[in-house]
């Protein structure tokens, strides 16, 4: 894990957020935003979950469905996010018809249940798309 935001005690502002990740993350932070509130009722919460080491991030969910985290790292954000499914075929489906750094986490995944979690740290606007696609494959869009 890169650098983060592991001041439990400190709240980090918009201003703080941006400025730890950088202009270049805001951006791409900015594009997943707006692509997940065209696929989702987005809701949005400034958390410090999992213990000390993962620092503060964004909690993504659609309703109470909790879809994904964006943790905040120098430079660069990590969304975090569990994909499985209890058909295997269909998750295998998803993870190969996908781009090849998401064929290379998936065999690095932090094994769960029927799936994994994966650190997803994009770096291109079709890294975001890639995202938001094994974002629809966890929980439908709803079309707005």
């Amino acid at each position: 894990m890169g650098n983060r935001m592991l001041d439990k005690n400190s709240l980090p502002t918009e201003k703080e957020i941006f400025e730890f990740i950088g202009n270049d993350a805001n951006k791409l932070l900015k594009q997943f935003e707006e692509a997940f509130a065209k696929q989702y009722d987005m809701q949005k919460e400034l958390k410090f979950p999992f213990g000390n080491n993962y620092g503060w991030g964004y909690k993504y969910s659609h309703k109470t469905k909790h879809l994904c985290y964006i943790f905040f790292e120098i430079g660069e954000i990590d969304v975090m996010m569990q994909i499985g499914s209890k058909d295997t075929e269909k998750l295998n489906e998803v993870i190969n018809g996908g781009l090849f750094l998401t064929k290379e986490l998936w065999k690095n995944k932090y094994p769960c249940s029927n799936g994994g979690w994966i650190n997803y740290r994009p770096k291109t606007k079709a890294d975001v798309k890639e995202i938001m696609r094994l974002l629809a494959f966890k929980k439908k869009p709803v079309i707005k």
